[in-house]
């Protein structure tokens, strides 16, 4: 063979080797790549092609097995039901107190409120930064979400809740506690240590707070001065994770170069196998920044693998992102679209809407 036929052949190679290279980066970036899709906003100052003024500082998102969203409408004490393409459901029920964190609740006897002579079991539940704990029960009273635990007295703001074994979880921000509710909304005298990382630095307190796989997920932001918001800080945060018990299951997130700086993370979803790249990843959502990183798990460990870009490269972010959910298949959407609440413009405006992956 001729030295120029060798060098032809070679450089062939090499050619051919560069496109397959190129190709799999470009799969690569193709599976991470996530379209975002404003569907309803309070106002013009956020684009989307819905609009509700009652949507402001959108928190909280709940839904059953066949109902449309639950958003926590923060800024204006209400609680809004949007469909998953968007459609606002004609129910809008008054929830004092500035609602963050809402579950669903399955079951006919747990949770019972009661009004004017009338009981009934609640099927929606929020809490509150008043520190009270509210229950929507449709015979009890439509238009308006009953108070079933109540802890202003000992300051409590409540920034985030969860639902397991029948037992409410909610993130007491002040006091930097998890206060637990048995299904009569009465409380449960924490054992030495319950939900505490002793590891966790000073001024930091639990903010969001999910039941995933079985164990209760929490995350932590610092506190300002006077112990009742936030304090978006880049790579200063904590996500741990505990049995519903209270025991530290290990620490999920550090924040550090190779996590991804988390800045005041508040959102916690598990995404479905069919959610581009990040399938099966703990997705956490930062309101610092309004990004969402992707973690998979390991063995005891969970390893950082990114966060949502869009097709063009760059990063999502989503101004004032609180919660992030994925659809039930029903009237909540699909079950592999993630759908978010936000408060954008520092908590003046508010936006729902979904992202899809390709």
């Amino acid at each position: 063979m001729s030295s120029r036929r060798r060098r032809s052949l070679a450089l062939a190679a090499v050619v051919v080797f560069a496109a397959a290279v190129a190709a799999a980066a470009q799969s690569r970036e193709n599976a991470n790549a996530y379209a975002v899709h404003p569907l309803v906003s309070d106002s013009s100052a956020t684009p989307a092609p819905g609009t509700d003024a009652t949507l402001v500082n959108g928190w909280g998102l709940s839904a059953g097995p066949t109902t449309p969203w639950w958003a926590s409408d923060n800024g204006t004490n209400s609680t809004t039901l949007y469909s998953g393409s968007g459609a606002k459901v004609a129910l809008t029920v008054s929830v004092a107190g500035g609602p963050t964190g809402t579950v669903f609740n399955g079951s006919s006897s747990d949770f019972m409120i009661s009004q004017s002579g009338k009981s009934g079991a609640a099927r929606f539940l929020f809490a509150t930064e008043a520190g009270t704990i509210l229950g929507w029960a449709p015979t009890v009273n439509a238009s308006a979400a009953i108070p079933g635990a109540e802890r202003s007295s000992a300051g409590a703001v409540y920034k985030g809740l969860a639902t397991a074994n029948d037992r409410l979880y909610a993130t007491d921000f002040h006091n930097g506690r998890v206060d637990v509710f048995d299904a009569s909304f009465n409380p449960i005298a924490a054992t030495a240590g319950a939900f505490t990382d002793t590891k966790v630095a000073k001024g930091f307190a639990p903010f969001g707070i999910q039941a995933l796989g079985g164990n209760i997920f929490v995350t932590f932001a610092q506190q300002d001065a006077a112990k009742h918001d936030d304090v978006p800080v880049p790579g200063k945060a904590y996500v741990d994770e505990f049995t519903p018990d209270g025991q530290l299951v290990g620490r999920v997130i550090n924040s550090g170069k190779k996590n991804a700086p988390l800045n005041a993370p508040w959102g916690l979803a598990l995404a479905p196998a069919g959610f581009g790249s990040f399938g099966g990843d703990l997705l956490v959502g930062n309101f610092g920044n309004g990004r969402i990183s992707a973690y998979a798990q390991r063995g005891n460990d969970w390893v950082y693998k990114g966060q949502l870009r869009a097709g063009d490269g760059k990063l999502i972010a989503i101004d004032g992102l609180w919660a992030i959910a994925f659809g039930n298949g029903a009237a909540a959407g699909p079950t592999d679209t993630l759908y978010f609440l936000a408060g954008p413009s520092g908590e003046q405006h508010g936006l729902y809407g979904s992202i899809t992956s390709g």
